[in-house]
């Protein structure tokens, strides 16, 4: 059976089905967005603790970002040829023991190799992810799916600041990062409970495997496609403009808008909840309208007004952070709408292998937007930051265009 019959039988799937494969994906996803800032939220501590720049610890979450982005691209061909229940399985191991190196270091070196584990982790959840969603999933309701499959990941991203910084400011940031590392053994329980969706999978791969291998061509063919680099384009983009105000919003709004550590790390858990709403509204934009860059644009251009006004720095910190929710928000809407317009991209048979590589970009953004990002901070440049997250966001509008050009050429 190839995707595209699968797809088509997946339509007779009742909802409970469905939802259940949604929920699943959505939780391991959540976890994965979760790790993305494992380590951020506790610069100031780490600053104290080994003395290194915000340039040096930016650093480890390049390397963490380059990591996962090379293995993506390997992990899309891996979910391809064996299937997604024991390669995520494998990517959540991997997640729980960099927790554990990150909270045991005791040198930048350690620091390093943690974050490396970690990326190695994180690096299969796309493609497992959307080879899931895109083959057990209606059609009909691959676009609900993708708003939560999204938002689960803006919780992630929320929960991950306000969990690490309450317990760190208690017991230690040590403490902090020990406490993270059950929860991917949490996510494994819950797939093993749940394993009956997977074992549907399992046999849908083992059916056809060939299609699955070679769909769409030889195994390369989908590279020589121009809209799958202007898929990867977006997502460096995008991420850039993540990756720099989740690592270092709440430092920027202690030295702007003169917040404490805690009142600032909120700075990122408000724009990351606004955006989980922001995705919950794109699910239903999605369904009503289909022209899926335009929805694209004014969801960004919300989002590219809110990072001006933050860093003009002509509000006090209420407004600053009210515009990051807005921020967010704008980010979450768009977000349905991209999975949308790359799945139609997608050629059939090859959804792992061109998820690995499209969304790499995402890695390769959040690990350039550290190093970048960081330097300005260093030199005193902090409300800077934002005119070039600012900048990133319009950069994915004029890629999410290009995309639909050649997508129908």
């Amino acid at each position: 059976m190839s995707e595209r019959a699968a797809t088509i039988a997946a339509e007779s799937i009742p909802w409970r089905r469905d939802a259940t494969v949604i929920a699943v994906v959505g939780f391991a996803h959540m976890a994965s967005h979760f790790f993305h800032l494992i380590i951020a939220p506790l610069f100031p501590w780490l600053r104290v603790e080994f003395g290194h720049s915000y340039t040096e610890l930016g650093f480890l979450m390049t390397v963490f970002f380059v990591v996962s982005g090379a293995f993506q691209t390997l992990a899309g061909f891996v979910v391809d040829r064996y299937g997604a229940g024991r390669t995520l399985v494998c990517g959540l191991l991997c997640l729980s023991l960099a927790a554990v190196c990150f909270g045991a270091s005791q040198n930048y070196a350690w620091l390093l190799g943690a974050a490396a584990l970690a990326g190695v982790g994180n690096s299969v959840f796309h493609p497992v992810d959307f080879s899931l969603l895109n083959s057990r999933v209606s059609a009909s309701r691959l676009g609900p799916a993708y708003s939560v499959h999204g938002l689960t990941g803006s919780l992630g991203w929320a929960l991950a600041p306000v969990y690490l910084v309450t317990i760190a400011t208690v017991f230690g940031w040590r403490a902090a990062l020990f406490a993270t590392a059950p929860l991917p053994l949490l996510v494994i329980a819950v797939l093993w409970l749940n394993r009956d969706a997977f074992h549907v999978e399992e046999k849908v791969r083992g059916t056809d495997r060939a299609a699955v291998v070679n769909g769409g061509g030889s195994g390369l063919a989908f590279l020589r496609r121009r809209e799958i680099w202007w898929c990867f384009g977006f997502f460096v983009f995008i991420s850039a403009a993540l990756g720099a105000t989740q690592n270092f919003a709440p430092a920027i709004f202690s030295a702007v808008y003169g917040l404490d550590v805690q009142r600032a790390a909120m700075s990122v858990t408000t724009m990351m909840l606004a955006s989980a709403l922001g995705m919950a509204m794109g699910g239903w934009l999605v369904l009503r309208s289909r022209r899926l860059e335009q929805n694209i644009t004014l969801a960004l251009a919300l989002a590219v007004a809110s990072a001006v006004l933050v860093g003009s720095d002509i509000f006090g910190s209420s407004v600053a952070l009210a515009l990051m929710g807005v921020m967010g928000f704008g980010i979450g809407l768009s977000g349905p709408s991209r999975d949308m317009l790359i799945r139609s991209a997608t050629p059939s048979g090859a959804t792992g292998r061109v998820y690995g590589v499209v969304y790499s970009g995402l890695d390769v953004g959040i690990a350039l937007a550290p190093v970048a990002f960081g330097g300005l901070l260093d030199r005193g440049y902090f409300a800077e930051v934002f005119y070039g997250v600012a900048a990133c966001l319009l950069l994915a509008i004029v890629t999410a265009w290009q995309i639909t050009r050649y997508r129908a050429g």
